[in-house]
C-alpha cells in the first residue's frame, strides 16, 4: 500500500490506541486513510475537487470497525516447548512440544527475522499465527451417565496449516501490521470491482461488434443476397431480434463504460466497499471446548475437557482461519544443522 510506516504509526494511537485524541485528530486520521486509499486503488481520484469529501463517511466506518476489532482482547501466546504442557491454546494447536519447535524451525519469515542484521541484538519477535480449523467425526468409547459406552460419534478438532505473519517487535505493532492487511484487502477488493467492470465492457464492446456485423449481414440478405442466411423468409424477424439485442448491449456498455469513465465512478466502487468493511473481512470470537486429545467435549459431559476462546478471520469467501497473537523467543529457534540433520534421515 502507498503510503510510509509513519503514517501507520499514527494510525496505532487512534485507531487501536488507549487515547481519545478528540474530533481534530479524527478528522486527520479520516483524512490521511483516505489518501492512502486512493494511493492505492486509483490516484487519479485526487484529481476530483471533493474527492475526501465524497469519500469521508465511508472511510469513517472502516475506521470504525477497525477500532473494533483492534480493540478486541486476544492475549497473546508463548510459542515455547516448555510451555505447552501448561499452556492449553498450545496443546491445542501443537500435537505435542515437539511440534512447535519444528514449526519455528520451518518457518522462514521467523527465520528471516531472526537473520536480519537490524534484529541481531532482538531476542524475541511477535507475530499472528494463522491455522486452519479442520472437524473430523469417527466412532469411539465415551463415558456417559457413569457409563462406558462404544461407537459413540464424536468429532476431533485439529489444526494445520500453522504460518507466522506480520512479525514485529511488539504486539502493538503486530496489531498496526494486521490493521494495514485488512486495508489492504479492502482496497484489493475494490481495485477487483474495477477490473471486473473493465472486462465487462471489453465483452460488451465484442458483442457489440458482433451483432453489428450480424445485422448487416441480414441487411445485405434482405436487398438481395439470401445466400448469407439460412431461412431468406424470416430474415425481417432476424433483422428485429438482433436489432433489439444490439441496442440492450449498447445500454448495458454504455452503463459499464460510464460507471467508470469519470471520477465519480471510481469514488462509487471505493465507496461501495470501504462503507460495508464487515462483508469482505470478518473477525469472529467463539467458544471451543475440547478434551485433551482434542475431542469435542459435549453439553454435559462427565469428561475432564477446557474451553478455549478462538479468535477466527474469514477474508472474502475464502475458509476463515484460526489466529492468535503469539511470541516467539529466539533461543527456542533450532540451529539449522539441526533441520538439515533432520532433513537427511527421511532422504
Amino acid at each position: 500500500m502507498a503510503g510510509d510506516d509513519s503514517f501507520f504509526d499514527r494510525v496505532l494511537s487512534r485507531l487501536f490506541g488507549k487515547d481519545d485524541e478528540g474530533e481534530d485528530a479524527d478528522q486527520q486520521l479520516v483524512a490521511e486513510l483516505t489518501d492512502a486509499i486512493v494511493d492505492t486503488v486509483e490516484p487519479r481520484v485526487k484529481a476530483h475537487r471533493h474527492y475526501r469529501r465524497e469519500l469521508k463517511d465511508c472511510v469513517r466506518a472502516t475506521v470504525a470497525w477497525l477500532r473494533e476489532i483492534g480493540r478486541m482482547p486476544i492475549d497473546h501466546v508463548l510459542l515455547a516447548r516448555a510451555s505447552w504442557g501448561s499452556d492449553p491454546r498450545l496443546n491445542t494447536f501443537f500435537g505435542a512440544p515437539d511440534a512447535i519447535t519444528e514449526f519455528l524451525g520451518r518457518s522462514r519469515e521467523l527465520r528471516a527475522y531472526f537473520d536480519d542484521p537490524a534484529n541481531a541484538g532482538v531476542r524475541e519477535a511477535f507475530a499472528l499465527l494463522g491455522m486452519s480449523k479442520e472437524e473430523k467425526t469417527f466412532l469411539g468409547p465415551r463415558y456417559e451417565d457413569g457409563m462406558l459406552k462404544q461407537d459413540v460419534a464424536q468429532t476431533s478438532v485439529n489444526f494445520n496449516g500453522h504460518r507466522l505473519f506480520a512479525l514485529a517487535p511488539t504486539e502493538a505493532q503486530t496489531r498496526v501490521e494486521l490493521g494495514r492487511r485488512i486495508v489492504q484487502r479492502l482496497s484489493e477488493v475494490t481495485l477487483s470491482r474495477i477490473m471486473e467492470i473493465d472486462r465487462k465492457g471489453l465483452n460488451l464492446e465484442q458483442q457489440k461488434s458482433l451483432l453489428g456485423t450480424r445485422l448487416r449481414m441480414l441487411k445485405l440478405a434482405r436487398d438481395g443476397v439470401p445466400g448469407l442466411v439460412d431461412d431468406p423468409g424470416t430474415v425481417e424477424q432476424q433483422i428485429r431480434e438482433v436489432q433489439r439485442q444490439l441496442d440492450e448491449r449498447v445500454k448495458d456498455f454504455i452503463e459499464a463504460k460510464s460507471s467508470l469513465a469519470t471520477l465519480d465512478g471510481y469514488i462509487e466502487q471505493i465507496r461501495e466497499v470501504f462503507a460495508h468493511p464487515e462483508q469482505h473481512v470478518v473477525l469472529t470470537r467463539s467458544e471451543l471446548d475440547v478434551t485433551r486429545m482434542n475431542v469435542k467435549a459435549d453439553e454435559g459431559t462427565e469428561e475432564p475437557h477446557r474451553t478455549l476462546t478462538l479468535a477466527e478471520l474469514q477474508v472474502g469467501g475464502r475458509q476463515p482461519a484460526v489466529i492468535a497473537f503469539v511470541r516467539c523467543l529466539r533461543s527456542e529457534l533450532p540451529p539449522k544443522e539441526d533441520l538439515l540433520a533432520k532433513a537427511e534421515r527421511f532422504l
